[in-house]
């Protein structure tokens, strides 16, 4: 009996402690997008990045990762104005907000956008990448006569 009781309090344990596990072996989901549209804007798929950034802009409005990368594939199209609007709503959300990159890309000496190994919580703080993201493209900006 005092045996049966250690197996159901084991098993118990077990039911208890294993969507736990599972859930800590499996990536991300929000980081897995990212990743997924940075491969696809690294390819040149920029389309279909651009709705890879807006599926999760729609989940979370104020990402500023998402915000971020989709400038980077809207300077890509040359979009200056769209891409600074959106770091201009990436900056006030990046305070404080943490990643670990695990790549870069320039993106036509302008803008910088980033492949995290994990959204948040990271490393690297992203609010002054935003900043010189801002900054640069501005220049690029003032330098073809488009205003800001």
């Amino acid at each position: 009996m005092r045996r049966f009781r250690r197996q159901i309090a084991l098993l118990l344990c077990l039911a208890l402690s294993l969507p736990g596990l599972i859930s800590a072996q499996q990536p991300n989901n929000l980081t897995q997008k990212l990743i997924q549209s940075y491969d696809l804007m690294e390819a040149g798929k920029l389309e279909e990045a651009k709705k890879v950034y807006e599926e999760i802009l729609a989940e979370q409005p104020g990402n500023p990762l998402a915000l971020n990368n989709l400038a980077a594939v809207l300077v890509k199209q040359k979009d200056y104005r769209g891409a600074l609007s959106h770091l201009e709503k990436a900056l006030p959300q990046a305070k404080d907000y943490r990643v670990t990159v695990s790549r870069l890309c320039e993106v036509d000496g302008i803008c910088l956008a980033f492949r995290p190994m994990s959204a948040a919580y990271g490393t690297q703080e992203l609010e002054p990448l935003i900043r010189l993201n801002i900054e640069l493209l501005k220049s690029k900006m003032a330098a073809e006569g488009q205003a800001g």
